[in-house]
């Protein structure tokens, strides 16, 4: 299995660790915050014995999970002979920039260079660097322990070798990789999920439905197919003849709905104090951190079972 250094130990960095370990390779935690490190490894020992109760540690136990994963002392330290390196640092071009330059100058040419970044393009931050050729995005959707899709994105000059090898290291840690031919900015989760956001917002906004009625569609409607179909393989099967024989029978409906879909509703503006207001009443903020837990739960019990439907049924 592979040695991966962790850079950066927050929400995301905590995850992959977790994530990585679980597929038994060999974890270094380096964060420049004194002590955090071993938070996020406390983190995972709390978040390891739900996953092995849930059968979710791929035979391994919750202290064999934890035991591979350890803090590093410098960023040299945890760079040292690793394959792969997972920067998880904030969402800041200058940041991102600074970094990376550092791993380029310390890691061996040969290590792949990865950034969980959500929303900058990976040319913004490794044009200059000698090695940018091993630089990519490797952008988790949160918590990876818990959903396996992940966006691997390559700047212009990111070498085929390198996504090669970054697509075999997220299967063969199961995840799902989702291999972009070329970078494009919101990669393809977040535009996915922005287009639903718009439209969610719009209909608040306009009055014609609730923050739950909105949720009710997804919650007891699509996500119900979506948890194990994506939208194509969906339409494919919600006609006869498959996917041509929607297109004919439905486009047009959508194509009517879509230049009512063109115009933006500010999201901070006044339908913001409905969304919350309603989210609120239905979720006090105090109960937001037992939530948080409520649906990491939910999620394992959801996985557990797809990984039973998939044996018995079929993938």
């Amino acid at each position: 299995m592979a040695k991966i250094a962790i850079i950066g130990s927050g929400l995301i960095g905590r995850a992959w660790a977790i994530s990585f370990a679980r597929a038994k390779h060999e974890i270094r935690l380096y964060d420049q915050v004194a002590g955090a490190a071993e938070k996020a490894i406390a983190f995972a020992r709390d978040m390891a014995a739900p996953l092995e109760s849930e059968g979710l540690l791929e035979g391994q136990t919750a202290d064999q999970l934890v035991a591979r994963i350890k803090p590093a002392a410098s960023l040299k330290e945890a760079l040292d002979g690793v394959a792969h390196v997972q920067e998880n640092t904030p969402e800041d071009v200058a940041v991102k920039q600074k970094v990376f330059a550092e791993l380029d100058a310390i890691a061996a040419p040969e290590t792949v260079l990865a950034s969980s970044t959500s929303a900058i393009l990976p040319s913004m931050f490794t044009e200059h660097l000698k090695g940018r050729g091993r630089c990519l995005v490797m952008h988790p959707i949160n918590p990876p322990y818990l959903i396996p899709a992940v966006e691997i994105v390559p700047a212009p000059w990111t070498e085929p070798a390198t996504m090669e090898k970054t697509r075999a290291l997220a299967v063969a840690s199961g995840q799902a990789p989702i291999v972009m031919k070329r970078e494009l900015d919101g990669f393809v989760m977040n535009r996915l999920q922005g287009a639903l956001l718009e439209e969610a917002f719009r209909l608040v906004a306009d009055g014609y439905a609730s923050v739950e009625d909105v949720d009710v569609g997804i919650r007891d409607g699509l996500a119900l197919r979506w948890s194990f179909m994506g939208p194509f393989e969906t339409i494919d099967l919600n006609a006869p003849s498959g996917v041509r024989d929607y297109v004919e029978r439905y486009q047009q409906i959508y194509s009517r709905l879509f230049p009512s879909m063109q115009r933006r509703v500010d999201w901070a503006g006044d339908v913001l104090q409905t969304v919350e207001q309603e989210r609120r009443a239905r979720l006090p903020a105090a109960d937001l951190p037992k939530r948080h837990l409520w649906r990491d739960r939910r999620l394992m019990a959801l996985t557990a079972h797809k990984r039973k439907a998939a044996k018995e049924i079929g993938s």
